[in-house]
């Protein structure tokens, strides 16, 4: 599980070593997520300035463009800093951005998972799988967990918070 301290220190960290023209002019620094695998960076890019009457698809490929000039023009810089952040904290970087409402993540790590399921959820799956929703189990899973996380946001919010709380008290009680 990751500590809420551990999380800081990434945090602080990605926040000290970023480049501060690559937050000037956005809403706030980096949005740093962590897991046992990867750390996460989403770099909040100023948006695009089009006159008012642009269309949605100008204003999409506007921000599809933006987002992709500023990952040719810092390429070289994030695999350095990328390089230093994996040797200290032995996970992988990914990173992304946000201009206005575009989102892209680029390089993401994909983990294996392994899991074991009773024949009820192995149905379920393999619907999924015969209705074309997903090509195999696996992508069937990772629909089913996007889909949780798209609907129960709040809910796991709350839950992660506890957990955070119960390591905090865990990492204040007495010595082994």
């Amino acid at each position: 599980m990751i500590t809420n301290e551990s999380l800081e220190r990434v945090r602080g960290w990605f926040t000290g070593r970023l480049p501060a023209d690559w937050s000037a002019g956005s809403e706030g620094p980096a949005e740093v997520t962590v897991d046992r695998e990867e750390i996460t960076v989403l770099l909040a890019v100023p948006d695009v300035e089009l006159s008012a009457d642009a269309s949605d698809a100008e204003r999409a490929e506007a921000r599809a463009g933006r987002a992709k000039a500023f990952r040719e023009e810092t390429r070289d810089a994030r695999i350095a800093i990328a390089r230093e952040a994996e040797h200290r904290f032995e996970r992988k970087v990914s990173w992304g951005v946000h201009v206005g409402d575009h989102a892209e993540l680029w390089t993401h790590v994909a983990a294996p998972v392994m899991t074991r399921l009773r024949q009820p959820q192995r149905l379920v799956l393999d619907t999924l799988v015969d209705a074309g929703v997903a090509r195999s189990r696996s992508e069937a899973l990772a629909w089913c967990v996007r889909l949780v996380g798209q609907h129960e946001e709040d809910w796991l919010a709350e839950l992660r918070d506890a957990m955070g709380a119960v390591a905090d008290v865990r990492s204040k009680g007495p010595a082994a």
